[in-house]
Protein backbone atom coordinates (compact mmCIF):
# COMPACT_ATOMS: atom_id res chain seq x y z
CA UNK A 1 0.00 0.00 0.00
CA UNK A 2 2.98 2.42 0.89
CA UNK A 3 4.18 2.01 -2.98
CA UNK A 4 0.46 2.94 -4.32
CA UNK A 5 0.17 5.94 -1.93
CA UNK A 6 3.61 7.07 -3.10
CA UNK A 7 2.32 7.22 -6.21
CA UNK A 8 -1.24 8.68 -5.90
CA UNK A 9 0.84 11.42 -4.16
CA UNK A 10 3.07 12.08 -7.18
CA UNK A 11 0.29 12.18 -9.43
CA UNK A 12 -1.68 14.80 -7.07
CA UNK A 13 1.19 16.83 -7.01
CA UNK A 14 1.96 16.63 -10.73
CA UNK A 15 -1.89 17.98 -11.14
CA UNK A 16 -1.76 20.57 -8.56
CA UNK A 17 1.50 22.11 -9.98
CA UNK A 18 0.34 21.83 -13.75
CA UNK A 19 -1.18 25.43 -15.47
CA UNK A 20 -4.84 24.72 -16.59
CA UNK A 21 -3.70 24.42 -20.17
CA UNK A 22 -0.77 22.12 -19.63
CA UNK A 23 -3.44 19.67 -17.11
CA UNK A 24 -3.84 16.66 -19.96
CA UNK A 25 -2.50 13.27 -18.97
CA UNK A 26 -3.03 9.71 -21.46
CA UNK A 27 -6.05 7.35 -19.87
CA UNK A 28 -6.07 4.16 -20.15
CA UNK A 29 -10.28 2.56 -19.80
CA UNK A 30 -10.81 -0.67 -20.85
CA UNK A 31 -14.71 -0.11 -21.86
CA UNK A 32 -13.62 2.71 -24.26
CA UNK A 33 -10.59 1.22 -25.51
CA UNK A 34 -12.60 -1.28 -26.69
CA UNK A 35 -15.23 0.52 -28.33
CA UNK A 36 -12.71 2.29 -29.95
CA UNK A 37 -10.87 -0.70 -31.55
CA UNK A 38 -14.36 -2.30 -32.69
CA UNK A 39 -15.04 1.43 -34.66
CA UNK A 40 -11.27 1.65 -36.48
CA UNK A 41 -10.77 -2.04 -36.65
CA UNK A 42 -12.55 -2.19 -40.01
CA UNK A 43 -11.63 0.89 -41.20
CA UNK A 44 -8.15 -0.17 -40.73
CA UNK A 45 -7.96 -3.20 -42.40
CA UNK A 46 -10.47 -1.77 -45.29
CA UNK A 47 -6.70 1.03 -45.17
CA UNK A 48 -4.70 -2.55 -45.76
CA UNK A 49 -3.37 -1.87 -42.31
CA UNK A 50 -2.82 -4.57 -39.50
CA UNK A 51 -5.08 -3.19 -36.48
CA UNK A 52 -2.61 -4.51 -33.85
CA UNK A 53 -0.37 -2.02 -35.07
CA UNK A 54 -2.10 1.07 -35.02
CA UNK A 55 -1.69 2.71 -31.29
CA UNK A 56 -4.92 3.87 -29.93
CA UNK A 57 -4.68 6.80 -27.29
CA UNK A 58 -7.09 8.52 -24.98
CA UNK A 59 -5.83 11.94 -23.72
CA UNK A 60 -8.24 13.29 -20.97
CA UNK A 61 -8.78 16.63 -22.58
CA UNK A 62 -12.53 18.27 -23.02
CA UNK A 63 -11.62 20.45 -26.18
CA UNK A 64 -12.05 18.54 -29.76
CA UNK A 65 -9.21 16.87 -31.52
CA UNK A 66 -7.65 13.68 -32.80
CA UNK A 67 -4.20 13.52 -34.67
CA UNK A 68 -1.68 10.87 -35.40
CA UNK A 69 2.02 10.89 -35.08
CA UNK A 70 4.31 8.38 -34.76
CA UNK A 71 3.61 7.09 -38.43
CA UNK A 72 0.67 4.42 -36.54
CA UNK A 73 -0.49 6.00 -33.54
CA UNK A 74 -3.95 7.99 -33.43
CA UNK A 75 -5.02 10.34 -30.19
CA UNK A 76 -7.63 11.32 -29.55
CA UNK A 77 -9.38 14.02 -27.11
CA UNK A 78 -12.23 13.15 -24.61
CA UNK A 79 -14.28 16.15 -25.71
CA UNK A 80 -14.11 14.69 -29.50
CA UNK A 81 -16.04 11.65 -28.03
CA UNK A 82 -18.26 13.22 -25.97
CA UNK A 83 -19.26 16.01 -29.00
CA UNK A 84 -19.83 12.95 -31.54
CA UNK A 85 -23.60 13.34 -31.89
CA UNK A 86 -23.85 10.05 -32.88
CA UNK A 87 -21.34 6.94 -33.40
CA UNK A 88 -20.90 7.58 -37.59
CA UNK A 89 -19.08 11.06 -36.51
CA UNK A 90 -16.87 9.52 -33.93
CA UNK A 91 -15.73 6.96 -37.07
CA UNK A 92 -15.91 9.61 -39.40
CA UNK A 93 -13.35 11.50 -37.56
CA UNK A 94 -10.90 8.04 -36.79
CA UNK A 95 -11.57 7.53 -40.99
CA UNK A 96 -10.07 10.87 -41.32
CA UNK A 97 -6.85 10.39 -39.26
CA UNK A 98 -6.70 6.32 -40.93
CA UNK A 99 -6.26 8.16 -44.06
CA UNK A 100 -3.33 10.53 -42.62
CA UNK A 101 -1.76 7.31 -41.60
CA UNK A 102 -2.18 6.12 -44.76
CA UNK A 103 -1.02 9.09 -46.27
CA UNK A 104 2.01 8.98 -44.31
CA UNK A 105 1.06 12.38 -43.34
CA UNK A 106 2.79 13.50 -39.80
CA UNK A 107 0.57 15.54 -37.35
CA UNK A 108 2.97 15.57 -34.46
CA UNK A 109 6.81 16.63 -34.01
CA UNK A 110 8.67 13.90 -32.30
CA UNK A 111 8.55 15.29 -28.47
CA UNK A 112 5.13 14.40 -28.56
CA UNK A 113 6.02 10.63 -28.62
CA UNK A 114 8.02 10.81 -25.57
CA UNK A 115 5.53 9.92 -23.17
CA UNK A 116 3.11 9.34 -25.74
CA UNK A 117 4.33 6.00 -27.19
CA UNK A 118 5.37 3.83 -24.29
CA UNK A 119 2.24 2.02 -23.62
CA UNK A 120 2.69 1.45 -19.64
CA UNK A 121 -0.24 3.46 -18.95
CA UNK A 122 -2.76 1.66 -17.04
CA UNK A 123 -6.15 3.06 -14.76
CA UNK A 124 -5.47 2.67 -11.33
CA UNK A 125 -8.75 4.28 -9.59
CA UNK A 126 -12.09 4.64 -11.02
CA UNK A 127 -12.39 3.28 -14.83
CA UNK A 128 -11.00 6.56 -15.96
CA UNK A 129 -8.12 8.62 -14.23
CA UNK A 130 -5.07 9.76 -15.47
CA UNK A 131 -2.31 7.46 -16.42
CA UNK A 132 0.80 5.94 -13.87
CA UNK A 133 3.86 4.44 -14.67
CA UNK A 134 4.40 2.11 -11.65
CA UNK A 135 6.60 4.46 -8.93
CA UNK A 136 6.11 7.41 -7.08
CA UNK A 137 9.06 9.13 -9.05
CA UNK A 138 8.08 7.87 -12.90
CA UNK A 139 4.30 9.13 -11.93
CA UNK A 140 5.67 12.07 -11.72
CA UNK A 141 7.88 12.39 -14.21
CA UNK A 142 5.04 10.76 -16.73
CA UNK A 143 2.76 13.07 -16.21
CA UNK A 144 5.23 16.15 -16.00
CA UNK A 145 5.90 14.40 -19.66
CA UNK A 146 2.45 13.94 -21.05
CA UNK A 147 1.07 17.47 -20.22
CA UNK A 148 3.35 18.58 -22.74
CA UNK A 149 0.51 17.39 -24.99
CA UNK A 150 -1.16 21.00 -24.55
CA UNK A 151 1.95 22.89 -24.66
CA UNK A 152 3.28 21.55 -28.24
CA UNK A 153 1.98 23.55 -31.37
CA UNK A 154 0.38 21.46 -33.99
CA UNK A 155 1.85 21.38 -37.69
CA UNK A 156 -1.37 22.46 -39.99
CA UNK A 157 -1.58 20.19 -42.62
CA UNK A 158 -1.52 21.27 -45.89
CA UNK A 159 -4.74 21.54 -48.17
CA UNK A 160 -3.59 18.64 -50.21
CA UNK A 161 -3.23 16.28 -47.30
CA UNK A 162 -6.32 17.36 -46.02
CA UNK A 163 -8.57 16.39 -49.18
CA UNK A 164 -6.72 13.45 -49.58
CA UNK A 165 -7.38 12.05 -45.70
CA UNK A 166 -10.84 13.39 -46.37
CA UNK A 167 -11.47 11.35 -49.44
CA UNK A 168 -9.26 8.08 -48.17
CA UNK A 169 -11.47 8.10 -44.75
CA UNK A 170 -14.64 7.99 -46.97
CA UNK A 171 -13.32 5.09 -48.78
CA UNK A 172 -12.48 3.85 -45.83
CA UNK A 173 -16.03 4.29 -44.18
CA UNK A 174 -17.81 2.88 -47.49
CA UNK A 175 -15.61 -0.05 -47.27
CA UNK A 176 -16.78 -1.06 -44.16
CA UNK A 177 -20.29 -0.80 -45.14
CA UNK A 178 -20.60 3.02 -43.03
CA UNK A 179 -21.74 6.26 -44.40
CA UNK A 180 -19.88 8.85 -44.52
CA UNK A 181 -22.31 11.07 -43.19
CA UNK A 182 -20.72 11.55 -39.91
CA UNK A 183 -17.83 12.98 -41.05
CA UNK A 184 -19.17 15.84 -43.01
CA UNK A 185 -21.79 16.38 -40.61
CA UNK A 186 -18.64 17.11 -37.54
CA UNK A 187 -17.36 19.21 -40.03
CA UNK A 188 -20.98 21.00 -40.77
CA UNK A 189 -21.23 21.54 -37.03
CA UNK A 190 -18.16 23.25 -36.92
CA UNK A 191 -18.45 25.48 -39.84
CA UNK A 192 -17.83 28.40 -37.84
CA UNK A 193 -14.58 27.48 -36.79
CA UNK A 194 -13.32 28.81 -40.03
CA UNK A 195 -13.92 32.61 -38.88
CA UNK A 196 -12.55 32.55 -35.58
CA UNK A 197 -8.97 33.51 -34.69
CA UNK A 198 -6.39 30.36 -34.46
CA UNK A 199 -6.14 30.76 -30.58
CA UNK A 200 -9.94 30.87 -30.36
CA UNK A 201 -10.53 27.68 -32.53
CA UNK A 202 -10.61 23.99 -31.00
CA UNK A 203 -6.99 22.55 -31.46
CA UNK A 204 -8.33 19.79 -34.02
CA UNK A 205 -9.54 22.59 -36.45
CA UNK A 206 -6.01 24.56 -35.76
CA UNK A 207 -4.24 21.62 -36.80
CA UNK A 208 -7.32 20.09 -39.44
CA UNK A 209 -8.12 24.09 -41.28
CA UNK A 210 -12.02 24.06 -42.48
CA UNK A 211 -13.07 25.74 -45.46
CA UNK A 212 -16.49 25.86 -47.27
CA UNK A 213 -14.90 24.51 -50.36
CA UNK A 214 -13.78 21.56 -48.44
CA UNK A 215 -16.85 20.81 -46.97
CA UNK A 216 -19.21 21.07 -50.07
CA UNK A 217 -17.10 18.75 -51.74
CA UNK A 218 -17.36 16.09 -48.84
CA UNK A 219 -21.01 16.68 -49.05
CA UNK A 220 -20.85 16.16 -52.70
CA UNK A 221 -19.21 12.78 -52.53
CA UNK A 222 -21.33 11.31 -49.36
CA UNK A 223 -24.48 12.14 -50.51
CA UNK A 224 -23.66 10.52 -54.17
CA UNK A 225 -21.66 7.14 -52.28
CA UNK A 226 -23.33 3.55 -51.79
CA UNK A 227 -23.50 3.70 -47.88
CA UNK A 228 -25.44 7.26 -47.85
CA UNK A 229 -28.22 7.01 -45.46
CA UNK A 230 -27.14 4.12 -43.74
CA UNK A 231 -28.24 4.58 -40.08
CA UNK A 232 -26.04 3.71 -37.12
CA UNK A 233 -27.64 0.21 -35.16
CA UNK A 234 -29.47 1.34 -31.94
CA UNK A 235 -27.52 -0.73 -29.76
CA UNK A 236 -24.14 1.37 -31.47
CA UNK A 237 -26.01 4.70 -30.01
CA UNK A 238 -26.58 3.29 -26.79
CA UNK A 239 -23.05 2.03 -26.20
CA UNK A 240 -21.63 6.01 -27.16
CA UNK A 241 -23.80 7.50 -24.71
CA UNK A 242 -23.07 4.91 -22.02
CA UNK A 243 -19.57 6.03 -22.65
CA UNK A 244 -19.70 10.00 -23.29
CA UNK A 245 -21.74 9.56 -19.65
CA UNK A 246 -18.88 7.57 -18.48
CA UNK A 247 -16.18 9.99 -19.24
CA UNK A 248 -18.39 13.35 -18.48
CA UNK A 249 -18.78 11.39 -14.45
CA UNK A 250 -15.33 11.64 -14.41
CA UNK A 251 -13.78 14.69 -16.13
CA UNK A 252 -16.57 17.58 -15.32
CA UNK A 253 -17.10 19.48 -12.46
CA UNK A 254 -19.79 17.08 -10.14
CA UNK A 255 -22.24 19.99 -10.26
CA UNK A 256 -21.97 20.14 -14.14
CA UNK A 257 -22.62 16.42 -14.08
CA UNK A 258 -25.94 17.25 -12.17
CA UNK A 259 -26.86 19.85 -14.28
CA UNK A 260 -26.58 17.42 -17.10
CA UNK A 261 -27.45 14.33 -15.92
CA UNK A 262 -30.53 15.64 -13.08
CA UNK A 263 -31.40 12.78 -10.12
CA UNK A 264 -35.31 12.81 -12.11
CA UNK A 265 -33.57 11.51 -14.92
CA UNK A 266 -33.53 7.76 -14.38
CA UNK A 267 -31.68 6.49 -17.36
CA UNK A 268 -29.54 3.95 -17.38
CA UNK A 269 -26.53 6.86 -18.76
CA UNK A 270 -27.57 9.32 -16.04
CA UNK A 271 -27.21 6.67 -13.48
CA UNK A 272 -23.67 5.85 -14.70
CA UNK A 273 -22.34 9.66 -14.52
CA UNK A 274 -24.24 10.14 -11.27
CA UNK A 275 -22.64 7.05 -9.24
CA UNK A 276 -18.95 8.49 -10.68
CA UNK A 277 -19.85 12.36 -9.46
CA UNK A 278 -21.32 10.91 -6.22
CA UNK A 279 -18.02 9.31 -5.64
CA UNK A 280 -16.08 11.99 -6.73
CA UNK A 281 -18.32 14.45 -4.05
CA UNK A 282 -17.01 11.57 -1.47
CA UNK A 283 -21.10 10.93 -1.38
CA UNK A 284 -20.38 7.17 -0.83
CA UNK A 285 -23.31 6.08 0.03
CA UNK A 286 -25.10 7.69 -2.60
CA UNK A 287 -22.73 6.31 -5.30
CA UNK A 288 -23.03 2.71 -4.22
CA UNK A 289 -26.85 2.97 -4.39
CA UNK A 290 -26.93 4.02 -8.07
CA UNK A 291 -24.03 1.53 -9.14
CA UNK A 292 -25.80 -1.13 -7.42
CA UNK A 293 -28.72 -0.07 -9.10
CA UNK A 294 -26.40 -0.68 -12.59
CA UNK A 295 -24.98 -4.45 -11.20
CA UNK A 296 -29.05 -5.11 -10.51
CA UNK A 297 -30.44 -3.98 -14.13
CA UNK A 298 -26.87 -5.57 -16.15
CA UNK A 299 -25.38 -8.44 -14.48
CA UNK A 300 -23.15 -9.34 -17.09
CA UNK A 301 -21.92 -6.07 -17.65
CA UNK A 302 -18.43 -6.16 -16.95
CA UNK A 303 -17.59 -2.32 -16.53
CA UNK A 304 -20.21 -1.95 -13.98
CA UNK A 305 -18.46 -4.65 -11.53
CA UNK A 306 -15.28 -2.81 -12.91
CA UNK A 307 -16.51 0.61 -11.21
CA UNK A 308 -18.32 -0.88 -8.21
CA UNK A 309 -15.12 -2.67 -7.41
CA UNK A 310 -12.56 0.62 -8.07
CA UNK A 311 -14.90 2.20 -5.93
CA UNK A 312 -14.23 0.13 -3.16
CA UNK A 313 -11.14 -0.13 -3.64
CA UNK A 314 -10.38 3.78 -3.45
CA UNK A 315 -12.52 4.12 -0.60
CA UNK A 316 -9.61 1.72 1.28
CA UNK A 317 -11.76 -1.29 1.12
CA UNK A 318 -9.77 -3.87 -1.11
CA UNK A 319 -10.74 -6.86 0.54
CA UNK A 320 -14.39 -6.06 -0.64
CA UNK A 321 -13.66 -4.61 -4.02
CA UNK A 322 -12.26 -8.25 -5.21
CA UNK A 323 -15.53 -9.92 -5.61
CA UNK A 324 -16.41 -7.30 -8.10
CA UNK A 325 -13.09 -7.32 -9.71
CA UNK A 326 -13.05 -11.34 -10.20
CA UNK A 327 -16.18 -10.80 -11.99
CA UNK A 328 -15.20 -8.42 -14.22
CA UNK A 329 -12.36 -10.45 -15.16
CA UNK A 330 -14.68 -13.48 -15.61
CA UNK A 331 -16.48 -11.37 -17.52
CA UNK A 332 -14.15 -10.19 -20.00
CA UNK A 333 -10.73 -12.52 -19.34
CA UNK A 334 -8.41 -10.98 -22.00
CA UNK A 335 -8.84 -7.14 -20.75
CA UNK A 336 -5.26 -6.72 -19.30
CA UNK A 337 -6.18 -3.99 -17.51
CA UNK A 338 -9.18 -5.40 -15.25
CA UNK A 339 -7.22 -8.17 -14.55
CA UNK A 340 -4.00 -5.95 -13.17
CA UNK A 341 -7.00 -3.76 -10.98
CA UNK A 342 -8.21 -7.50 -9.54
CA UNK A 343 -4.13 -8.15 -9.16
CA UNK A 344 -3.62 -4.94 -7.10
CA UNK A 345 -6.41 -5.05 -5.15
CA UNK A 346 -5.24 -8.64 -3.62
CA UNK A 347 -1.89 -7.16 -3.12
CA UNK A 348 -3.11 -4.03 -1.39
CA UNK A 349 -5.00 -6.46 1.04
CA UNK A 350 -1.48 -7.38 2.13
CA UNK A 351 -2.69 -11.35 2.55
CA UNK A 352 -0.23 -13.58 1.76
CA UNK A 353 -2.79 -15.90 0.56
CA UNK A 354 -3.13 -13.81 -2.18
CA UNK A 355 -0.29 -13.38 -3.80
CA UNK A 356 0.16 -16.32 -5.88
CA UNK A 357 -3.17 -15.73 -7.29
CA UNK A 358 -2.75 -12.21 -8.11
CA UNK A 359 1.00 -12.93 -10.36
CA UNK A 360 -1.15 -15.31 -12.27
CA UNK A 361 -3.27 -12.47 -13.19
CA UNK A 362 -0.37 -9.95 -13.83
CA UNK A 363 1.48 -12.41 -15.92
CA UNK A 364 -1.70 -13.02 -17.89
CA UNK A 365 -2.26 -9.45 -18.52
CA UNK A 366 1.60 -8.96 -19.48
CA UNK A 367 1.05 -11.74 -22.44
CA UNK A 368 -1.31 -9.65 -23.75
CA UNK A 369 0.50 -6.49 -22.82
CA UNK A 370 3.88 -7.21 -22.53
CA UNK A 371 5.22 -3.46 -21.83
CA UNK A 372 2.72 -2.55 -19.95
CA UNK A 373 4.99 -1.26 -16.93
CA UNK A 374 2.50 -0.98 -14.28
CA UNK A 375 1.75 -4.84 -14.23
CA UNK A 376 5.82 -5.17 -14.42
CA UNK A 377 5.92 -2.93 -11.24
CA UNK A 378 3.06 -4.97 -9.61
CA UNK A 379 4.56 -8.34 -10.23
CA UNK A 380 7.76 -7.14 -8.69
CA UNK A 381 6.44 -6.21 -5.34
CA UNK A 382 4.73 -9.76 -5.04
CA UNK A 383 8.32 -11.50 -5.84
CA UNK A 384 9.44 -9.37 -3.18
CA UNK A 385 6.74 -10.16 -0.51
CA UNK A 386 7.93 -13.85 -1.79
CA UNK A 387 11.55 -13.67 -0.91
CA UNK A 388 12.71 -13.80 -4.15
CA UNK A 389 14.73 -10.81 -4.81
CA UNK A 390 16.04 -11.92 -8.19
CA UNK A 391 13.27 -12.36 -10.06
CA UNK A 392 11.75 -8.49 -8.02
CA UNK A 393 14.71 -7.02 -9.80
CA UNK A 394 14.49 -8.68 -13.25
CA UNK A 395 10.41 -7.61 -12.96
CA UNK A 396 11.78 -3.68 -12.24
CA UNK A 397 14.07 -4.25 -14.99
CA UNK A 398 11.15 -5.23 -17.67
CA UNK A 399 9.23 -2.42 -16.06
CA UNK A 400 11.97 0.28 -16.72
CA UNK A 401 12.63 -0.97 -20.03
CA UNK A 402 9.20 -0.08 -20.55
CA UNK A 403 9.26 3.46 -19.99
CA UNK A 404 12.29 3.67 -21.59
CA UNK A 405 14.37 4.29 -19.07
CA UNK A 406 17.61 1.86 -20.31
CA UNK A 407 20.33 2.81 -17.79
CA UNK A 408 17.80 1.39 -15.08
CA UNK A 409 16.90 -1.94 -16.71
CA UNK A 410 20.30 -2.12 -17.31
CA UNK A 411 21.49 -1.92 -13.59
CA UNK A 412 18.33 -3.91 -12.16
CA UNK A 413 18.51 -6.57 -15.34
CA UNK A 414 22.79 -7.04 -14.10
CA UNK A 415 21.39 -7.43 -10.69
CA UNK A 416 18.62 -10.00 -11.34
CA UNK A 417 21.24 -11.84 -13.91
CA UNK A 418 24.08 -12.07 -11.07
CA UNK A 419 21.06 -14.03 -8.31
CA UNK A 420 19.53 -15.70 -11.16
CA UNK A 421 20.20 -19.70 -11.42
CA UNK A 422 22.81 -19.66 -14.82
CA UNK A 423 20.60 -21.13 -17.71
CA UNK A 424 17.05 -20.58 -16.68
CA UNK A 425 14.21 -18.84 -18.96
CA UNK A 426 14.41 -16.00 -16.22
CA UNK A 427 18.29 -15.43 -16.37
CA UNK A 428 18.33 -15.72 -20.34
CA UNK A 429 16.22 -12.83 -20.05
CA UNK A 430 17.91 -11.34 -17.63
CA UNK A 431 20.37 -11.50 -19.93
CA UNK A 432 18.91 -10.11 -22.97
CA UNK A 433 17.47 -7.46 -21.09
CA UNK A 434 21.28 -6.24 -20.25
CA UNK A 435 22.51 -6.37 -22.80
CA UNK A 436 19.88 -4.91 -25.48
CA UNK A 437 19.86 -1.93 -22.59
CA UNK A 438 23.33 -0.90 -22.76
CA UNK A 439 23.51 2.77 -21.86
CA UNK A 440 24.46 4.90 -25.08
CA UNK A 441 26.77 8.08 -25.24
CA UNK A 442 24.29 10.03 -24.70
CA UNK A 443 23.13 8.11 -21.80
CA UNK A 444 26.76 8.17 -20.04
CA UNK A 445 27.04 11.78 -20.72
CA UNK A 446 23.53 12.29 -18.82
CA UNK A 447 24.52 10.41 -16.05
CA UNK A 448 27.74 12.44 -15.21
CA UNK A 449 25.70 15.82 -15.81
CA UNK A 450 23.60 14.45 -13.20
CA UNK A 451 26.21 13.50 -10.98
CA UNK A 452 28.00 16.76 -11.17
CA UNK A 453 25.34 18.47 -10.36
CA UNK A 454 24.23 16.61 -6.89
Amino acid sequence: MRSLKTIAAACVIAAATATPGLAQSLIRDTEIEHMLRDYTTPLFIAAGLEPNDVGLYIIADPSINAFVTGGQNIFTHTGTIIEAENPNQLRGVLAHETGHISGAHLARVDEGLAAAQVPMFVSVGLGVLAALAGEGQAAGALLASSQQFGALQFMTYSRAQESAADQAGLNFLEASGNSGEGLVAFFERFRYQEVMSQARRFPYFRSHPLSSQRIVALRENVNSAEHFGVLDPPVEVDRLRRIQAKIYGFTAAPQFVHFRYPETDQSLYARYARAVAYYREARIDEAQSEIQSLVDEEPLNPYFHELFGQMLFESGRAAESIPYHQTSVDLEPTAPLLRVNLAIAMIATENPEYLEEAAGHLRVALNIEHDNSFAWYQLSIVHERNGNTPLAQLAVAEQAFAVGNRMRANQFAGRARAGLENGTTAWFRATELEAVSQPTAADLRQMRRQRRNQ
